[in-house]
């Protein structure tokens, strides 16, 4: 907390006596100046801290006004102008917890346009004012010059200071700071520093409006990357996709789902190193590479992620990834579904089964893709009973930093064990809000379920 400001307007002295300088001047003058000028910096330093702490724009405001209590003001509000013009409370806060509390005094306040409300003016640039009394409204067609008179009246607000929130030549909103105390009264001196208070969180909540606006569209153009899934055949197909909370919400994480000619349902689940743009863009052109090579070459698994291996040393040297390639078929209605799979570097898939039964599927592992090029890749077969669900996931859903991973893969079985007999859309979101919320990774993972016996067409062998 910033050093109490409660007489800020008329400094402390500081022991007894008197002393005078070389130059006639009270040494003690000169300490308070000192000591205004450090509280000043104190109080500026603690409102840095507690906007930089967070990139949530109420949480960061609240975290402000609580940061100004009681060494600037004895209570605070912050409105806001949204993205259509209208001004919202999104945050008051009282040095007496009991007198409001989030929510009360805060939402959508009355429209500006024509008030006379100190707000209204201070949204068009006018500032800092302040406010000494608070006369009732002339005109009782202005709802927000009422709301205001409320607010002062109901929180006893003997002086205040309002000023308008202004970055990069726009005004953003406007702060409030209030003293109830006669003996504390703001002045014209508070004026300077409130002013450059108002600069500072105006910097604040315009950058964490445009980390926002980052993040949305960085979201976009990764959703925007992901493929459709086929829906037709005998097979079911879902798949999820869940940003980084902690990042700029794009990733080297995806999925893929296609039918080649021959019939045969092919599952993709890959994770390229890195959580930005670039590795967003090469996980898409990976991931168009591969299909391409799946599509023009009849080979198994194995060999495919060792074609995509070599094209992408060529293109992408020292980037890595990991992968899994996985083929779903059967020979007519009355065999079993078969899946032929190759893992590099991936977490292996899991098996369920309609009864609730688990187990990752340990075959086909190889060393992830760019880093020996001329590596053998094997492959593996399993056979998928009726009504089983074969899950492909990324390290996001199961890794923790505070865990083993064999715990976060404990906890994956669990989580899938009881989604075994549910819609596979409702596997897929359950799975993903049980075990990814909050993760520090973006998480992708497609499932694909089995169909009952005797159930479609039959699918070729490739």
């Amino acid at each position: 907390m910033c050093a109490k400001q409660d007489d800020a307007d008329v400094p402390p002295h500081h022991g007894a006596g008197t002393e005078r300088g070389t130059d006639g001047a009270d040494a003690f003058e000169v300490d308070e100046e000192v000591q205004h000028a450090l509280d000043r910096l104190t109080l500026l330093t603690n409102a840095a801290e507690a906007l930089s702490s967070t990139l949530e724009v109420d949480q960061g405001l609240r975290r402000l006004c609580r940061t100004l209590i009681p060494g600037l003001a004895d209570w605070c509000a912050v409105d806001l102008l949204d993205d259509h013009g209208r001004l919202r409370r999104l945050v008051v806060e009282h040095r007496d917890a009991d007198v409001t509390s989030p929510g009360l005094d805060e939402g959508l306040l009355p429209p500006v346009e024509g008030s006379a409300a100190s707000v209204a003016r201070a949204l068009l640039g006018v500032g800092p004012v302040l406010l000494t009394d608070f006369p009732p409204p002339r005109n009782e067609d202005d709802p927000l010059r009422l709301r205001e008179k409320e607010l002062f009246e109901r929180l006893a607000a003997d002086t205040a200071v309002v000023a308008p929130l202004r970055a990069r030549r726009q005004v953003l909103g406007v702060l409030t700071l209030a003293r109830t105390r006669r003996e504390a009264r703001l002045t014209e001196d508070a004026l300077s520093l409130v002013e450059d208070l108002a600069h500072r969180v105006a910097l604040a909540v315009d950058n964490a409006r445009l980390h926002a606006e980052a993040q949305h569209t960085a979201e976009r153009l990764q959703r925007s990357l992901l493929p459709e899934l086929p829906t037709d055949g005998p097979l079911e197909v879902g798949a999820r996709y869940l940003p980084a909370s902690a990042t700029a919400r794009v990733g080297g994480d995806w999925y893929d789902a296609f039918v080649l000619p021959d019939g045969a349902m092919t599952l993709i689940i890959g994770d390229i190193a890195g959580h930005d743009l670039r590795a967003a863009v090469m996980m898409s052109q990976t991931r168009n590479m591969l299909r391409g090579i799946a599509c023009d070459r009849k080979e198994p698994p194995g060999k495919i992620l060792a074609r995509l291996d070599a094209a992408h040393h060529i293109l992408y040297p020292h980037q890595t990834l990991t992968c899994i390639y996985a083929l779903v078929e059967r020979l007519s209605a009355d065999e079993p579904w078969l899946l032929h799979y190759a893992v590099a570097g991936h977490p292996a898939p899991l098996l369920v089964t309609h009864d609730g039964e688990t187990r990752f599927l340990a075959g086909g592992r190889s060393v992830m893709l760019g880093v020996e090029p001329e590596v053998h890749r094997p492959a593996a077969t399993d056979t998928l009973p009726p009504n089983s669900t074969v899950l492909l996931y990324t390290d996001g859903l199961v890794e923790r930093r505070e865990e083993d991973l064999d715990r976060g893969l404990a906890r994956l079985r669990q989580h899938a064990a009881a989604l075994a007999r549910e819609p596979l859309t409702t596997f897929c979101d359950e799975i993903l809000e049980g075990m990814a919320g909050g993760g520090s990774d973006d998480v992708a993972l497609i499932a694909v379920r089995t169909a009952p016996p005797h159930a479609g067409p039959a699918v070729a062998t490739p």
